[in-house]
């Protein structure tokens, strides 16, 4: 299994151990070209607007659309999960608009507002033990459609959630120690290439 990761900004080579942790080859994608042979991809934290410009501008809206199209897992945290969703509240720079929610940016504050919080994830392997999950900057899911499956929620609103193909979460897993996450990521995936 290779699991490419958007290697723009943000936390790219920590998102590219815990993929090799769990026993899977990662790689770093920096062109769309890079996109070709990759099994699912990883769009990591960063900038919203920053990291929404730069798929634009790199060419990455068309090849991202088509192997989502194709049915590719995708994994949005934090920055990844706005440029994911279809709505966003607010200004916000260019999204892929491909997962059914609505998200609010920066729903808990600055950068000084930043926090971790034990969570319990439904779906996850041991789901009943707390997550640790770390928030810089995060978003908020205020809304989700029919079909969004909700994986963690806390006062402010959805945390975690899988729409068919995409996965997405507010905080930063790739930032803890525990793998839970990540290895349900690559359940979806293997779940992908088994399928008839």
């Amino acid at each position: 299994m290779v699991i490419g990761v958007l290697a723009l900004q943000g936390a790219v080579s920590e998102h590219l151990e815990m993929i090799e942790k769990c026993g899977a080859r990662g790689i770093g994608v920096k062109r769309a070209s890079g996109l070709t042979g990759i099994d699912g991809l990883i769009i990591p934290g960063g900038e919203s607007t920053t990291i929404g410009r730069l798929l634009e501008e790199y060419g990455f809206f068309p090849p991202i659309t088509e192997i989502s199209n194709s049915g590719v897992p995708i994994f949005g945290t934090c920055t990844g999960l706005i440029v994911l969703a279809k709505r966003v509240r607010g200004k916000h720079g260019p999204i892929l608009g491909l997962a059914d929610i609505e998200v609010e940016r920066n729903a808990f504050g600055r950068q000084v507002d930043s926090f971790e919080r034990d969570i319990i994830i439904s779906g996850i392997e041991s789901e009943n033990e707390p997550f640790r999950a770390v928030f810089i900057r995060a978003p908020v899911v205020l809304s989700a459609g029919p079909e969004v499956r909700v994986m963690a929620r806390i006062d402010e609103g959805i945390i975690m959630a899988r729409d068919r193909n995409y996965l997405v979460a507010a905080f930063h897993p790739e930032l803890t120690p525990d793998l839970r996450v990540h290895q349900y990521f690559l359940k979806m995936v293997r779940e992908r290439k088994e399928a008839p």
